[in-house]
């Protein structure tokens, strides 16, 4: 007979911290029930969860299109320079060597020793493999110079625009899968 008294006292202490005390004639049992309730009222609802849950991916199915067309105009504006910086390696290049370059590696760092015809050392090796921030870029030789393309890898996942320039250092763009040329609109 002591034990269920102990257990009695104990639920009496528990109710009477955690909520209003219980009419003087609830037994113990009662006791707990009430508690659990209460406990099970401090928590969220599975429904509550699941409106929540919902609420993030309406706001997600908005914002994640957004999200890639910026991250798209980012590696544009990141291209565009490349191509920037490419050109001033070019010219670099011809005042040391006499010619242009006429692959992305004779542009980039050496696999050993020092800067020369074979690896000059004017474009980060991240450029000089031909892929960067998402796209794919090809320096090719002309009799006149050179020309340089930049292409999206995945179009419209990596990019939207393709890129194109030679000696002239203007930029040309096109809206779409097929490559720029020398005819597509200038970059303005």
């Amino acid at each position: 007979m002591h034990k269920p008294h102990r257990c009695a006292r104990a639920a009496h202490r528990f109710t009477r911290e955690i909520a209003e005390p219980l009419p003087p004639g609830a037994s113990a049992l009662q006791r707990i029930a009430l508690s659990r309730r209460r406990s099970s009222r401090a928590g969220f609802s599975l429904v509550e969860l699941l409106i929540v849950i919902a609420i993030i991916l309406i706001i997600l199915t908005f914002a994640l299109p957004r999200f890639n067309v910026a991250q798209m105009n980012a590696h544009e504006v990141a291209v565009i320079q490349a191509i920037r910086t490419l050109h001033s390696a070019q010219t670099q290049y011809m005042s040391q060597f006499g010619t242009y370059a006429t692959s992305l590696a004779q542009l980039g760092p050496p696999a050993s020793g020092g800067p020369g015809p074979a690896a000059a050392d004017l474009i980060p090796s991240s450029l000089s493999t031909g892929e960067k921030d998402g796209y794919v870029f090809t320096l090719t030789a002309t009799p006149s110079g050179y020309t340089i393309n930049a292409n999206p890898k995945v179009y419209n996942s990596t990019g939207r625009r393709t890129f194109f320039s030679d000696q002239n250092m203007t930029i040309r763009q096109n809206w779409g899968q097929e490559p720029a040329t020398a005819t597509s609109p200038e970059l303005k």
